[in-house]
């Protein structure tokens, strides 16, 4: 009884994809842009989401404040760039494979000078915290985020051992 109830509902719904109208198909490009900005919402979510929790987690003082609202202030405008350029790369749906490996690299650039501001915006944040709170900020930027949010570094697999330490010869 599952199994006939399972092909049913595929069935209804494989067959509903190949009905769709002409007319329902005008519809694409204002759901593309909802759902567009909708992923933009929950980026910029995501990111304060991020700020909020290492806000409380690193347990940030009165006199810390202004190393913090800096070091925040970089992580939303890592969040623009990386919004605005996805956005460019996912509206363009003709284009050559070297155009689309010259987006990539934007991207890729974009997030490594994005890093680098995110690094000279926390110096001066890490270097007013006490012992403890270092502590504290090494341990978080090691684990994993909360929520089932992935870091963008880890993927929770130990890392492979390197080819000099396995390789001796």
């Amino acid at each position: 009884m599952k199994k006939t109830l399972v092909l049913l509902v595929s069935a209804l719904s494989i067959s509903g994809a190949f009905a769709q109208t002409p007319a329902s198909s005008s519809a694409a490009p204002a759901m593309t842009a909802a759902s567009n900005a909708d992923k933009s919402a929950r980026r910029e979510q995501h990111v304060e989401d991020r700020i909020s929790y290492l806000h409380q987690q690193l347990k940030i003082t009165p006199q810390q404040e202004t190393q913090w609202n800096a070091f925040a202030d970089v992580m939303r405008s890592n969040g623009d760039t990386m919004t605005k350029l996805f956005q460019e790369r996912r509206a363009d749906k003709n284009i050559s494979a070297l155009d689309d490996m010259k987006q990539y690299a934007e991207i890729t650039q974009a997030h490594a000078d994005g890093t680098k501001k995110l690094v000279d915006a926390f110096q001066p944040l890490y270097d007013s915290m006490s012992a403890d709170q270092k502590k504290l900020a090494d341990t978080t930027f090691h684990e994993s985020p909360p929520q089932g949010g992935r870091h963008p570094h880890r993927s929770g697999k130990k890392a492979a051992p390197s080819s000099d330490s396995t390789d001796k010869s």
